[in-house]
C-alpha cells in the first residue's frame, strides 16, 4: 500500500474503586494503527454520511482481531451439484439452497443444497450474452424475508445494467421470476471487461464492480461508471455519502470480479491485471487504484496499491470471500484459491494456493458460514476443458 497517513489513537481507561474511600486511578493503554485481458483465461491486449467502518473500512485500517496463522487448509467435503452451465453469481438463500446464475443462458437455477437438485427458477429477459457479458451476479435484497428481491448484473444490448425481480417459489417451475425492474442502467458494455459482481454491504447499500470495456480511459473518468466500483441504495440511486456525489465509490480499476467484506466491516474487491499483475485491493471510498497508468504496486502516492498482487498466469481472479481471517479469491487462468490471510488492513502473510488444477477454472467463492466456502467452477464459458460439458459446485472447510 502507498504511505499513508497512520493515526495513534489514545484510549485512556481509568478504574475507580472506592476502597475506604481511596480513589486509585489505573493505566493509560495507548494503542497505535497504520493503513499504511480479457484474460479470464489468456490475456490479448441510510442517509447519514458513511463512516469508514459503515462503508467497510476502519479508521487507520487497524487491526481489531488475532491475524491468521500463516498456513491455512482447504478440505474438499462434497460435490453439491453438477451439470451447470457457464455458472456466475451465486446466492445463498435463507433456506439454505443456492441461486445461480448462467452467464450464456440467461437464467437463474436453485440449487438444493442437500440433494444436490436443480431447480430453474426462470429468465432473465433483456440478457444479451457474448464473450464475457451475459447474465453475472446476484444477490439477494437486505430486506429479502420481507421483499423477496433477487437483484441482478446483466449485459443487455445497449449496456451494462441491475434489475431486481420478484421471486415467488410458489408458481411453476420456470415461472418464478417477476418482471425486471431496472434500477440501474448504463454501464458500458463491451465483449470484455464488463464487471458484474454485485453484493449488499453491511450499511445494506449495493455495490457493483464493473470494468472498462477495453478503453482504459474510462477508468479514471470520475463521469464514467466504467472500470469503477459503484455504491448504491437498493432502489439504484447514488448511496448518501459517496465521495464524488455519484455513484462511484472508487475509481482507477480495470476489471473488478470480487467483493467482499471482513469481520471489521472492511470492504475488498479482486481485479484483473493486463499482462503483468492481477491484484487484490483494501477499498477505501474516493480513493484512485491506478489503471491504466499503474498495475499492481507503483509506489505512487496518488494511486492506492493492492495488499497482493499475483502474475496473470496464477490468478485472473474472479470472487472473493472472507472466512477465518483470510480473504479466499477464486481463480480463472490460474485455476486455483488463493487464501491471503489479514492483519487489519495488511497482508498477514504470503498469499497460499489450493486445489491448482484439480477442478479448473474457479469464478465465484461464497461464505457459507463459520468455516465453510460454496466454490463454482467455470470451466464452461469458453476458456475452459469442460469435462462432459458442464460445472460443479463444490462446499469446502477452511481454515
Amino acid at each position: 500500500m502507498n504511505s499513508r497517513t497512520c493515526r495513534v489513537e489514545g484510549i485512556q481507561i481509568v478504574q475507580r474503586r472506592a476502597v475506604t474511600a481511596v480513589l486509585a486511578t489505573a493505566a493509560l493503554l495507548l494503542t497505535a494503527g497504520c493503513s499504511s485481458g480479457d484474460r479470464e483465461g489468456s490475456d490479448s491486449g441510510a442517509n447519514a454520511s458513511p463512516s469508514r467502518t459503515e462503508s467497510g473500512s476502519s479508521p487507520g485500517g487497524q487491526a481489531t482481531e488475532g491475524a491468521p496463522s500463516a498456513k491455512g487448509s482447504v478440505k474438499v467435503v462434497r460435490t453439491v451439484a453438477e451439470g451447470l452451465n457457464t455458472p456466475w453469481g451465486l446466492a445463498p438463500l435463507p433456506e439454505g439452497d443456492l441461486l445461480v446464475s448462467s452467464r450464456d443462458e440467461g437464467t437463474i437455477t436453485r440449487v438444493d443444497t442437500e440433494s444436490g437438485e436443480k431447480t430453474e427458477v426462470g429468465s432473465v429477459p433483456g440478457v444479451a450474452a457474448a464473450g464475457e457479458g451475459g447474465l453475472m451476479g446476484l444477490a439477494l435484497s437486505p430486506e429479502y424475508a420481507s421483499d423477496r428481491m433477487v437483484y441482478a448484473y446483466f449485459t443487455s444490448a445497449s449496456d451494462n445494467r441491475i434489475v431486481r425481480m420478484l421471486y415467488d417459489e410458489k408458481k411453476p417451475a420456470g415461472e418464478q421470476l417477476g418482471a425486471p425492474d431496472t434500477v440501474f442502467r448504463g454501464i458500458p458494455k463491451g465483449t470484455n471487461h464488463n464487471g458484474g459482481r454485485i453484493a449488499f454491504g453491511p450499511d445494506k447499500m449495493l455495490y457493483a464492480g464493473t470494468g472498462e470495456r477495453y478503453e482504459a480511459e474510462l477508468a479514471q473518468d470520475k463521469n464514467s461508471t466504467g472500470g469503477k466500483i459503484l455504491r448504491l441504495t437498493p432502489d439504484g440511486e447514488p448511496a448518501p455519502g459517496n465521495p464524488f456525489d455519484s455513484p462511484v465509490y472508487s475509481y482507477g480499476h480495470r476489471n473488478v470480479q470480487g467483493l467482499a467484506w471482513d469481520s471489521e466491516r472492511r470492504l475488498w474487491a479482486s481485479e484483473f491485471g493486463q499482462n503483468t499483475w492481477d491484484e487484490l485491493n483494501h477499498i477505501e471510498p474516493g480513493d484512485n487504484y491506478g489503471w491504466p497508468d499503474a498495475e499492481g504496486e507503483s509506489g505512487d502516492s496518488q494511486y492506492h496499491d493492492p495488499i497482493a498482487q499475483w502474475d496473470v498466469a496464477e490468478a485472473s481472479p474472479s470472487g472473493i470471500a472472507y472466512a477465518e481471517g483470510s480473504i479466499w479469491m477464486a481463480g480463472l487462468r490460474g485455476q486455483r484459491l488463493w487464501r491471503i490471510p489479514l492483519n487489519g488492513t495488511e497482508r498477514a502473510a504470503d498469499p497460499q494456493a489450493f486445489l491448482e488444477g484439480e477442478h479448473g477454472r474457479l469464478r465465484t467463492v461464497v461464505s457459507a458460514g463459520e468455516n465453510k466456502l460454496w466454490l463454482v467452477t467455470s470451466e464452461t464459458d469458453g476458456r475452459g476443458s469442460p469435462d462432459d460439458g458442464d460445472d460443479k459446485i463444490l462446499e469446502l472447510e477452511v481454515t
